[in-house]
C-alpha cells in the first residue's frame, strides 16, 4: 500500500510542478477541477524545468523540488522544456531517476465526440513502458569519428518489476488479458531477458491471459485491431514509441495522460510537451494532465473524486456543448478555461454510454533489492571482443592481429563489422566502416584472468587503436554473448 504524507488537517499533500510552456495552464485547470471535488488534497509548490536551468543548474531539478518530492512521495508535474544552450540531461528523466519509478503507465480509450479514424473501435488498452533503463540509459561513446555507439541495458530485475507491475495494474483494473511485446526475435539476450521474464511470471496470475508477441507485430495489430488489446508491457524505447502511437488511435496527445509508478514515489503528467507556441493564448486541452491527476487521485486511494471527474470528462464531451481546440480547430473551439470549467459544472453527472472502470489499488511489485538478483552456479570468461578503430583492408586487420596474439594464450577467431564476420573467409560484398571487432578465444578452453586480457590488449594495441572490450562470459553453461552473421 502506498504511503502518503498528511498534513496536520488530515489532507494528502502533493508536490506541484507547473511546468514550461503551456504547463502552468493545464496543470493550473487540474489544480481546480481537483479541489472542486473536494478531495483532501493539499499542494506544495516547486520548480523544475527551464527556468531552472536558467539560473545555472545542469540538473533543471532544484533541491527543494527534490526534498518535496521525498516528503510527499507524490508529484503532479506539467511538461518541462530543456533550452537549448541550457542543462544536460532531460529533466523529466532526472525527476524519473532520482524516484526509480520505473513503470510508465499510459491509459488511452475512445472518447465520444473525438473523430478518428478509429472511432469505431472499443479502444481501452494501457501500456506499461519500463521507465529507467534501456536506450534510454543514455549511455553513448563515439567508438570512431564516424561510428556511435548506445549500450543497451536490459536487467532481470528491472524486467521482474515491470512485469509484475504489468499484471497487478490488470488485476486492480479488471482486466483479463495482458500482452509482452518485445523485439527478442532479434535481440535475444536484452528484449529476450523481458520475454523470458514475462513467461516465468505469468503462471503466477492464471486468471489472466498472457500473450507474447514481437513488436513489429504489435503495432501492425495496433493499427488494425487496437480493440485486441489491455494491457501492453513493454521496454523503455519500444514503450515510448507505441504509446505516443497509442495515443493517436484515441485523438492525440492532448488525451493522453501517463503516470510514472515507482514503490514508494509516483509522478504523474502528460505525455505531450510543452508547446511554448501556444504558451498564454488559453487555448490548449488540458485533458491529458486531468486525466493525469485522476490517475494522482486513484494513488492516493481517492477513488470517488477520481470517478468523478473521469464521468464529468466523458460526460462533456457526450454533451457536445464545448470543443477543445485539437478536435474543431481554431474556428469553434472552447478556451482552456471554458473546458475546465464545464467539466467542473458536470460534477456528478455519468456519460450514458461510455464507463469508467471499478479501480482498485494497485499492489505495488515487492522485488527482492539485492543488487545481484540473478544467481549462477559456475561462470568463466571464454575469450574477449576488442573493438578497434581500422582505416585499412579487412585482411590486412586479421592477419595483423594474428600475428599480435602469436605466442600468447588467445587464437583470432574472427573479425567483424557491424554484427556481420569479415575474417577470415566472411562476406564479400559487405560495405565496411572503420569500427571492428576482433573476437579472441583462450585456446585452452579454460577461463581468462584480467591479466591474460590486459597483456592482449597490449598486443592489439601495437596493431590498431583500441576503443573497448567485451569479456565472453559463459553463466552456467549458457553463452553470454551473440554470434555475428557468418560466425560458426
Amino acid at each position: 500500500m502506498p504511503s502518503f504524507h498528511l498534513t496536520e488537517t488530515g489532507k494528502k499533500l502533493v508536490t506541484f510542478i507547473p511546468g514550461d510552456g503551456i504547463g502552468a495552464e493545464v496543470t493550473g485547470s487540474t489544480r481546480k477541477i481537483i479541489e472542486a471535488t473536494g478531495a483532501p488534497i493539499a499542494w506544495e509548490d516547486r520548480e523544475a524545468g527551464e527556468s531552472v536551468f536558467k539560473q545555472g543548474l545542469p540538473s533543471g531539478v532544484p533541491q527543494d523540488t527534490i526534498d518535496s518530492i521525498k516528503k510527499t512521495k507524490i508529484a503532479l508535474k506539467g511538461p518541462l522544456g530543456t533550452p537549448i544552450g541550457f542543462g544536460e540531461k532531460s529533466a523529466n528523466v532526472t525527476l524519473r531517476k532520482l524516484f526509480e519509478t520505473y513503470g510508465n503507465i499510459r491509459p488511452v480509450r475512445t472518447l465520444p465526440g473525438v473523430p478518428t479514424p478509429f472511432s469505431n473501435k472499443a479502444i481501452d488498452l494501457v501500456v506499461v513502458r519500463e521507465n529507467v533503463e534501456d536506450l534510454y540509459a543514455g549511455i553513448e561513446y563515439m567508438q570512431t569519428p564516424g561510428v556511435a555507439e548506445a549500450l543497451k541495458l536490459i536487467s532481470r530485475k528491472g524486467c521482474e518489476k515491470i512485469v509484475r507491475l504489468g499484471f497487478e495494474l490488470a488485476r486492480a483494473e479488471g482486466r483479463k488479458k495482458v500482452h509482452c511485446a518485445t523485439k527478442s526475435n532479434i535481440m535475444k539476450m536484452t528484449e529476450g531477458t523481458l520475454k523470458r521474464t514475462f513467461e516465468a511470471i505469468a503462471p503466477e496470475y492464471p486468471e489472466i491471459e498472457s500473450t507474447h508477441i514481437i513488436v513489429d507485430n504489435c503495432a501492425h495489430q495496433l493499427v488494425r485491431s487496437p480493440e485486441w488489446f489491455e494491457v501492453i508491457i513493454m521496454t523503455n524505447m519500444n514503450g515510448d514509441i507505441l504509446s505516443d502511437m497509442t495515443s493517436g488511435l484515441i485523438g492525440g496527445l492532448g488525451w493522453a495522460p501517463s503516470a510514472n509508478l515507482g514503490t514508494d514515489y509516483a509522478i504523474f503528467e502528460a505525455v505531450h510537451g510543452s508547446a511554448p507556441k501556444y504558451k498564454g493564448k488559453n487555448t490548449i486541452n488540458p485533458t491529458a494532465v486531468i486525466f493525469a491527476g485522476v490517475m494522482m487521485l486513484r494513488r492516493l486511494e481517492e477513488f470517488a473524486a477520481a470517478a468523478a471527474i473521469e464521468n464529468s470528462v466523458i460526460y462533456t464531451l457526450e454533451e457536445g456543448k464545448f470543443r477543445t481546440r485539437d478536435v474543431m480547430g481554431d474556428a469553434g473551439a472552447c478556451s482552456t478555461t471554458q473546458w475546465t470549467d464545464a467539466i467542473i459544472a458536470n460534477l456528478g453527472k455519468k456519460p450514458s454510454r461510455a464507463f469508467v472502470r471499478d479501480y482498485k489499488p494497485i499492489q505495488m511489485p515487492q522485488v527482492a533489492p539485492a543488487p545481484d538478483f540473478v544467481k549462477v552456479q559456475s561462470r568463466k570468461v571464454a575469450g574477449v571482443d576488442v573493438y578497434v578503430e581500422w582505416a585499412g583492408t579487412v585482411d590486412a586487420l586479421g592477419q595483423g592481429l594474428e600475428a599480435a596474439v602469436a605466442g600468447s594464450p588467445f587464437k583470432l577467431h574472427m573479425v567483424s563489422s557491424r554484427g556481420t564476420k569479415l575474417y577470415p573467409g566472411g562476406s564479400a560484398i559487405t560495405d565496411t566502416v572503420d569500427a571492428f571487432t576482433g573476437r579472441f578465444m583462450k585456446q585452452d578452453g579454460g577461463d581468462t584472468s584480467d591479466a591474460e586480457v590486459l597483456d592482449l590488449l597490449a598486443r592489439v594495441s601495437g596493431k590498431a587503436r583500441w576503443s573497448h572490450v567485451e569479456k565472453l562470459n559463459v553463466f552456467d553453461g549458457a553463452l553470454g554473448y551473440t554470434k555475428a552473421q557468418g560466425e560458426d
